[in-house]
């Protein structure tokens, strides 16, 4: 299997909702897309899949020499299939070492942090692993206007934002709350309640889990708004990918919200149908 295969067959069996954005773009653009969503998978799944924070550590640290060899020669080519098929297009598309380096940095988070004490600190998590994301992917859409970055900036917090918000029950699985500590206390949630994921909780719970939700998703929303007034239009037509995924996302949201108790126990989706609807309506019109 070559490299670029490898990227394509992970990305499609993913189920993500990023592979039906990638379906309208050019083939090389797609390409390129394609082998950076695969490149960040991995480096999630490092954490994710770890039951030995050292044995984590050390894999992120082999990853970080296999990014030093896709820019210089010297240390030998990649050796992973999804650098392999990464590095052709990272000249291409402006994407520099520093880019797959904070994506790093922000999964290693992960390793050493398992709670936020307030939103400032979460957000630069999500600037870690979702901000520097939107920038890359911006790029490889097409990026004229500098302001663009910002858009993209703060299009990957308001998608990191809800992720989190989708994956409350499954993060306290692993022991891990990324709502921030101070809004816990402000909605009077105990973190020992979301670890347990609502069983045996005080009373009073679900009002409570319910109003810090909602909290969360209104300001999720909002963040999509910021970021949405950020794109210049001359960037409009080339980031329709992006726009995509917030439309896909913010839908996702507001499901959430008709019952924000259902993200304790499962994992909230969109059926593909509907996710290629709200792409393919991005693309053939133009709008959210």
């Amino acid at each position: 299997m070559t490299p670029q295969a490898y990227a394509q067959q992970k990305a499609a069996a993913s189920g993500s909702s990023f592979y039906y954005a990638f379906l309208f773009l050019p083939p090389p653009r797609r390409a390129a897309i394609t082998a950076f969503y695969d490149y960040c998978r991995e480096i999630d799944d490092v954490v994710d899949e770890a039951r030995d924070p050292s044995v984590a550590q050390l894999k992120l640290h082999w990853w970080r020499q296999q990014v030093a060899r896709c820019f210089d020669a010297a240390h030998g080519a990649p050796e992973h299939p999804a650098l392999q098929a990464l590095q052709p297009h990272l000249a291409a598309y402006g994407v520099e070492a520093s880019h797959l380096l904070q994506i790093i940095d922000g999964c290693q988070m992960d390793l050493e942090q398992s709670r936020y004490l307030d939103y400032p600190g979460l957000q630069r998590y999500c600037h870690l692993v979702a901000g520097v994301v939107g920038e890359v992917a911006a790029r490889i859409f097409g990026q004229h206007e500098a302001q663009t970055t910002a858009y993209a900036h703060r299009l990957g917090l308001a998608l990191q934002l809800t992720n989190i918000i989708r994956d409350v029950g499954e993060d306290a699985l692993r022991g891990r709350i990324y709502l921030p500590i101070n809004e816990l206390q402000r909605f009077e949630v105990k973190a020992h309640e979301l670890l347990k994921r609502g069983q045996g909780a005080e009373p009073g719970f679900e009002p409570r889990f319910q109003a810090l939700l909602r909290f969360q998703i209104e300001r999720a929303l909002g963040v999509y708004e910021e970021a949405l007034a950020l794109l210049p239009a001359a960037d409009r037509r080339a980031q329709k990918p992006g726009l995509m995924m917030a439309s896909i996302y913010r839908t996702l949201l507001h499901q959430i919200a008709a019952d924000p108790q259902q993200v304790l126990t499962q994992r909230v989706r969109l059926t593909p149908l509907r996710k290629f609807w709200l792409a393919w309506k991005v693309q053939a019109l133009g709008r959210l």
